[in-house]
């Protein structure tokens, strides 16, 4: 059989999927996995696909079945998982191969990579991979890192399997060494924050109006389409009124409220502190994702203090505002980071096409994305925020917001994601803030300096003793 375009390691899940989609787009795969033993029963899932596929249970042979310059995709656990594989794979490599992680990794892990891997005369690539098992499959967004050269050999493949929004393929090169697993990690950072903030409005209307599952989810389907399209209002609509076969009762009324976590929401924040930037929309996510875990104490809690009532509930146009003003705030703290990431690490990213990117295939896709890309080309202002279509949205939507966070704060309902969103907001249109306070007090006990406004250089205050 004539040698493969590209080798996929790791049959679990996502690279079956995106094994199986290389192969129906009529490129020759290899794939191998750790527990060889999953190799068999893969290509007979492959069915007629399997003709166009190979499966090797030693590296060493899965290395030898492809065509140079060698593509290796690995699709396996992040972290020391990794690090053995390249240390396994990287002798039998020649110079111009190339190894792409396709997993959601750190990207201090992937710039340290391929700083090694370079050095050794081979490509690293950070492949960052939307859309979940559907996605890998039929098509998803993917954010690509690393040298021009491996991107050349790789784009053939990459924008055959990727979705489409319009016909555009929905990946590109979005800058060198860790810059795809750095968009991809912001990318789940607002997803975070997205999927937070829906759940703020379902737990208003369940425990401040006493609504049903189903009655917030016939909601939900109404903002299927217009300003707040999106795959999650889909995927909520569809969960909040699903039944369970075996009790009759809403399915999501059964689920435990312990929200699990990978990481990658926590690495958004970890990495937005390090630049200085606020993601306090993705922190309150994250947080509140934290406190989920803690369901002991919560109960005593709710004993010791007692539950939240009823709450004035606003108009559901005000909620459908609120929910939209919250979301393009959200968004636009995570393209701050990515931003400032730009800047800090010299990748020259290119803001609009990683929302066009977005805007099919991964879990974030909706129509606001088309609306920021647009921003993001119009807007010679520093922000998004900015630009005149965004200016004039956030005009007509924030005051809901306020409305809906006032409300909920009154009743004692946590909406943690949509007011922190909103005091940056608040914050950031403040031309005259309070931290000459702040400056003063270190200045205070650690003479620290402070600039004056009317007087250039550093200065201390005639404080006393």
């Amino acid at each position: 059989m004539q040698l493969a375009d590209i080798g996929v390691y790791g049959l679990g899940t996502m690279g079956s999927a995106l094994a199986l989609n290389l192969a129906e787009k009529g490129f020759r795969v290899a794939v191998s996995n750790r527990e060889s033993d999953w190799i068999a029963p893969f290509l007979k899932e492959a069915g007629p696909l399997a003709a166009g596929i190979t499966g090797q249970e030693r590296l060493e042979e899965f290395i030898a079945a492809l065509e140079p310059p060698r593509v290796l995709l690995f699709m396996i656990p992040s972290g020391a998982p990794m690090d053995e594989m390249i240390a396994k794979a990287a002798p039998h490599l020649a110079k111009g191969d190339t190894i792409i992680d396709a997993g959601n990794a750190d990207f201090n892990d992937t710039r340290r990579r391929n700083d090694v891997l370079a050095a050794q005369g081979l490509h690293f690539v950070g492949l960052g991979v939307s859309g979940g098992e559907e996605g890998a499959r039929t098509g998803p967004s993917m954010m690509m890192g690393g040298s021009a050269e491996s991107w050349q050999r790789l784009q053939p493949m990459a924008e055959a399997i990727a979705a489409r929004f319009e016909g555009a393929p929905c990946v590109d090169r979005v800058g060198p060494d860790g810059a795809g697993h750095f968009v991809k990690t912001v990318h789940n950072g607002i997803e975070y924050a997205d999927m937070q903030i829906i759940a703020e409005i379902y737990g208003l209307m369940r425990d401040g109006a006493g609504q049903s599952a189903a009655g917030i989810g016939a909601l939900f389907e109404t903002w299927r389409k217009g300003p707040l399209q999106s795959y999650l209002v889909d995927a909520t609509a569809a969960v909040l009124q699903t039944v369970d076969p075996e009790t009759g009762q809403a399915m999501v009324d059964l689920i435990e409220d312990r929200a699990g976590q990978k990481g990658t929401g926590r690495w958004t924040v970890i990495e937005a502190l390090k630049l200085g930037q606020s993601a306090s929309g993705i922190e309150a996510a994250v947080g509140a994702r934290s406190w989920s875990s803690d369901k002991a104490l919560r109960g005593t809690f709710e004993t010791r203090f007692g539950a939240a009532g009823g709450m004035e509930m606003p108009e559901v146009d005000t909620l459908a505002k609120a929910f939209e003003a919250a979301r393009i705030l959200s968004h636009a703290q995570g393209f701050a980071v990515l931003q400032a990431a730009s800047e800090a690490f010299k990748w020259s990213l290119d803001l609009a096409r990683i929302a066009e990117i977005w805007r099919a295939g991964c879990i974030i896709r909706s129509g606001l994305l088309d609306d920021l890309a647009d921003a993001l080309r119009g807007t010679e202002e520093g922000s998004l925020l900015l630009a005149h279509g965004m200016a004039a949205r956030l005009d007509r939507t924030v005051p809901a917001l306020r409305e809906v966070v006032a409300a909920a704060v009154v009743a004692g309902l946590p909406v943690p994601a949509m007011s922190a969103s909103l005091q940056w907001f608040d914050a950031m249109r403040q031309g005259r803030g309070t931290a000459n306070l702040i400056q003063g007090q270190r200045d205070f006990f650690g003479a620290h300096g402070f600039r004056r406004t009317d007087q250039a250089g550093d200065h201390h205050g005639p404080w006393g003793g």
